[in-house]
């Protein structure tokens, strides 16, 4: 971790963003929908939104966390840029654990299991191979302290997956997600940090928060992060493809209209492709990766 990264939870003086931004969904490209609306809500237990001919829109109570786009010859991508995973984020550790039970009740393999200090994490990939992080955050009065444990551990820590799932020891096994949950962070593959950088702090205005070699955390409002970006496929990597199984878009949610004109502006500034839609704007970063971006 380097010496400038900040997990206080207290924004930095002169921060772009307000401490109000947020992620909304994810839209995703997929082969077979029957298959993941299996993952995702028979599993996962989000809910079925909203239905049409190659689409549906999942969620938890509120806005659709995760939208399905079938396309049944897409390929898995390559060494390119695109996404690693996106983070489901419950509201407790306890809703955490119902999921881990059942994960473990439909015998769904798990990739990974992490505790960060500030949260822990569950990792896995959807039918599709998408990466899929299912976390809880500790609460922010102890990240500065949980950070400075993990830089002298120099990682994180494994998962006390069995102290996690004796916080729901004796309940019923739940079907449904919380209608809390919500979309946490996003983590991309790309093929320049400094490239990342220009796009995700310089023209739409997130703080860096964590700066490793190969890996830089960003967020608003002094979150641990909202947007992570790697170089782990590779330095100069090529930019994502249309068409393949991933990410079509994540989607950024503004304080209001007057930070959504000034985004638009730092990104025309800087000579990024613009794509206004009926709520706002579609702005693509560097590696072809895609984000809506509303208020």
């Amino acid at each position: 971790m380097a010496e400038n990264a900040v997990l206080s939870g207290e924004a930095r003086p002169g921060a772009v963003l307000s401490d109000a931004t947020r992620l909304g969904g994810v839209e995703l490209t997929v082969t077979d929908l029957e298959r993941s609306i299996a993952f995702y809500a028979g599993v996962l237990g989000l809910q079925v939104q909203r239905r049409e001919p190659g689409v549906v829109a999942l969620g938890a109570g509120g806005e659709a966390l995760v939208t399905l786009h079938e396309n049944a010859s897409a390929q898995r991508p390559g060494r390119e840029s695109g996404v690693y995973h996106f983070a489901l984020l419950f509201p407790t550790r306890e809703d955490l654990a119902r999921v881990v039970v059942r994960l473990a009740g439909a015998r769904t393999p798990i990739d990974g299991a992490s505790d960060h200090g500030v949260s822990e994490a569950i990792y896995l990939s959807d039918p599709d191979g998408i990466g899929v992080e299912l976390a809880a955050d500790r609460p922010q009065a102890q990240w500065a302290q949980r950070a400075a444990e993990e830089f002298q551990r120099g990682g994180p820590a494994p998962l006390d997956v069995r102290n996690l799932l004796d916080s729901v020891a004796g309940e019923d096994p739940t079907q449904l997600a919380p209608a809390a949950l919500k979309l946490g962070h996003v983590h991309l593959h790309v093929g320049s940090l400094d490239e990342g950088l220009r796009f995700y702090r310089d023209a739409i205005g997130f703080e860096v928060q964590m700066e490793l070699p190969t890996a830089l955390f960003v967020s608003a409002g002094g979150y641990h992060h909202h947007v992570a970006f790697n170089v782990w496929r590779g330095r100069g990597v090529p930019a994502a493809r249309a068409g393949v199984v991933g990410l079509r878009h994540w989607t950024l949610i503004l304080d209001g209209e007057q930070e959504l004109s000034a985004v638009r502006s730092r990104l025309t500034a800087l000579g990024f492709e613009l794509e206004e839609s009926e709520d706002g704007l579609i702005a693509r970063d560097s590696a072809n990766i895609a984000v809506r971006i509303r208020v």
